[in-house]
This record gives C-alpha cells, structure tokens and sequence, in this order.
C-alpha cells in the first residue's frame, strides 16, 4: 500500500447532512475539493465504458431518448433493492476510484493536502485504500436523522417514507459521527458551520 504524496481528507458524512456546503467553503478558502458524485456522473455520461457497463447489467430502460443515463431511475431502482445497488456499486466504484486516485497525484503536485468528498466513504473504505488512496483524517458532516429527513424532504420533494429509506440505505450518521477523526456540526446556522470548518482549516494553511 503505498504512501500519498500530499496528505489526503476524506470528507463524508450522511444524504442532506450538508457535506456540499462543507466543501464549498473549503473551496473558497482555496484548497483542492475532489468530489466523488462528479466523478461518479462523469464515469456514465454518454459513450461512457461505465455508461455500456451500467445498461448491460440493468437494460435500456434506463436510457433517455437522448442516450443519456436517467439517473433518477436508477436512483429508484437500487435504493429500493440492497442488491442490485451493491451490483452497481461493483461496476462503477473501480472506474471512480481509478479517476480519484490519478486526480489525487496531479492535484500533489501544487499542494501539501487535498480533501476528497466522498458520501459512502466508511461503508467503501476498505476498498479505497486497497486501491492506494490513503485517508489520513476523515471529517464527518453531522446532523441528527431528524434534521436530515427534514431537509431531504424538503431538498428533494420526498414523501417521508422516500426520504427515509435513502437515509437508511447509508450506514448511521451516529455511526459516522463516532468514526471521524473531526466532526463538523452542521445543524445550525451557515455561520456556525463556516466557523467550524474555517477552525480547521487553519491547521493546513
């Protein structure tokens, strides 16, 4: 397992937990933010090897007319199913990882630390790091479930019985909340959030 060249944050956390407001802000004070869900929706764009894996495995019903992958149907399809959601998992997390790790090495470089953002980053860990990207700290976004379903609800127009399985499909946030190296509260204000973040930053600066 080799060792990174620059120092390597994991930021995750739970769905509506606020992990895009956490990077942003990061961002801004000008540090290097790479995001798996980007990376994720580029692997299956259209023409895509991901893209062909993802039909094969599934079929063309989850083809736009366009060609283009219709990601809310899929979203659909494995949230509603532990199985075919670990099948996706297995096609499209080596062609993420591939990309994260390549962007991990030319981001090195001009930085002493990138922070990558990574949703299912304690329930894919292991198969990261055997991939060669090594966490030498994980922050976690934190909010209490009920925060969660509220914004997600609001967020994604989702009955509460949507919101909920999503929720649950993802291991506890309390879980996270006890793995993390740091802890970034945000279920309150953006400023308080900003503080926080802005804390630990400083460290790296």
């Amino acid at each position: 397992m080799k060792q990174n060249k620059v120092k390597v944050i994991g930021i995750t956390g739970g769905i509506a937990t606020g992990k895009t407001t956490v990077s942003k802000i990061i961002v801004e004070e000008g540090f290097q933010v790479i995001d798996s869900d980007s990376i994720a929706r580029e692997v299956v764009q259209k023409g895509s090897e991901g893209l062909k894996l993802v039909i094969d495995q599934f079929g063309r019903d989850l083809l736009r007319d366009d060609g283009s992958l219709d990601r809310e149907k899929l979203g659909d399809l494995i949230f509603q199913n532990d199985e075919k959601r670990k099948m996706l998992n297995d096609l499209l997390h080596p062609l993420i990882r591939e990309s994260m790790t390549l962007r991990i090495d030319r981001t090195s470089y001009n930085n002493n630390v990138v922070f990558v953002d990574i949703p299912l980053l304690f329930e894919s860990r292991g198969e990261i790091e055997d991939s060669g990207i090594i966490l030498d700290e994980i922050w976690v976004v934190y909010t209490e479930e009920a925060i969660q379903l509220k914004r997600l609800m609001k967020r994604n127009d989702y009955t509460h019985d949507e919101a909920l399985s999503r929720i649950r499909s993802q291991l506890d946030i309390e879980e996270k909340r006890k793995l993390a190296d740091r802890v970034i509260d945000n279920s309150g204000s953006m400023e308080d959030t900003r503080k926080q973040v802005m804390k630990l930053l400083d460290e790296y600066r």
